[in-house]
């Protein structure tokens, strides 16, 4: 069985050839856009190509069974059309929370009548970097929304559960909201994160147009987006779902777990 990496080189889906060769799939195809730089595992076959060029797929997508679907909207439909013309007989793309902004790739996933499964995550733990200029400057955290509440996901847990999923066709149909272990909010976030730097952090609640203001200058336009999903969460808490153990047989990543491993991304060079 053929299965297609695409985004190959980005967080996930590196992870995502990595976990496919420790579960002993052997026929794995990973599409990038520089292959000499992207340093894939010996026995990957490498294709060059990126999902929002659609003339570079044909080749990559030739011989594929299960093709694993990064995000990228603005050619997803054109990239499914052309997985259900090879002839690919499953797809597997991540998305994002039904309803959410990667509702687009369901639908063209669906549209294009290849079996599928869709993978969706919530917030990454990685996006609790955004604190991180803040934290290697000082022990102040400002910020808003102290109360909003999520289930933030590891990457590697997300990449985990994507290989166990291509691997099978046991999943054709089903999709699966991916969360951490554990709802936690924002000051909740920062408090572990301190517990894993062996660090005092103090918290501090911004109005909305302050916490704008300070988010912009890690998010830039995005940051008033940001803000207006945090709102959310304070009327509408995501839970934690119990489907990264379910389908990995394993415990997922705990937000704890998660900051031990990434100190070095809040302490200074």
């Amino acid at each position: 069985m053929k299965i297609l990496v695409t985004g190959a080189t980005g967080n996930i889906g590196r992870m995502v050839v990595d976990e496919l060769l420790a579960l002993g799939a052997d026929d794995v195809r990973a599409l990038t856009v520089d292959p000499g730089r992207a340093a894939l595992p010996a026995g990957v076959e490498v294709a060059r190509g990126f999902l929002g060029r659609p003339s570079t797929l044909p080749g990559a997508y030739a011989g594929v069974d299960v093709l694993y679907l990064a995000p990228h909207l603005p050619t997803v439909v054109e990239a499914c059309r052309m997985a259900a013309d090879a002839g690919i007989r499953r797809i597997v793309d991540l998305a994002g929370p039904k309803g959410g902004y990667w509702q687009g790739m369901e639908d063209a996933v669906e549209a294009c009548g290849v079996p599928f499964t869709h993978l969706e995550p919530g917030e990454f733990m990685a996006n609790a970097t955004l604190w991180a200029r803040q934290i290697r400057a000082g022990d102040v955290v400002r910020d808003t929304c102290g109360d909003a509440t999520n289930a933030p996901i590891a990457q590697e847990d997300v990449a985990a559960v994507a290989a166990r999923v291509l691997l099978s066709d046991a999943h054709e149909g089903r999709s699966y909201e991916l969360t951490g272990p554990a709802s936690l909010s924002r000051r909740e976030k920062v408090a572990e994160i301190a517990r894993a730097l062996g660090r005092e952090l103090r918290y501090v609640e911004l109005p909305r147009d302050e916490a704008i203001e300070e988010l912009a200058k890690d998010m830039g336009d995005h940051a008033a987006w940001y803000v207006d999903g945090q709102e959310t969460l304070l009327a509408y808490p995501q839970r934690a779902v119990p489907t990264v153990a379910e389908l990995t047989g394993r415990p997922a990543t705990t937000f704890l777990e998660w900051a031990h491993a990434h100190v070095h991304l809040f302490r200074d060079p």
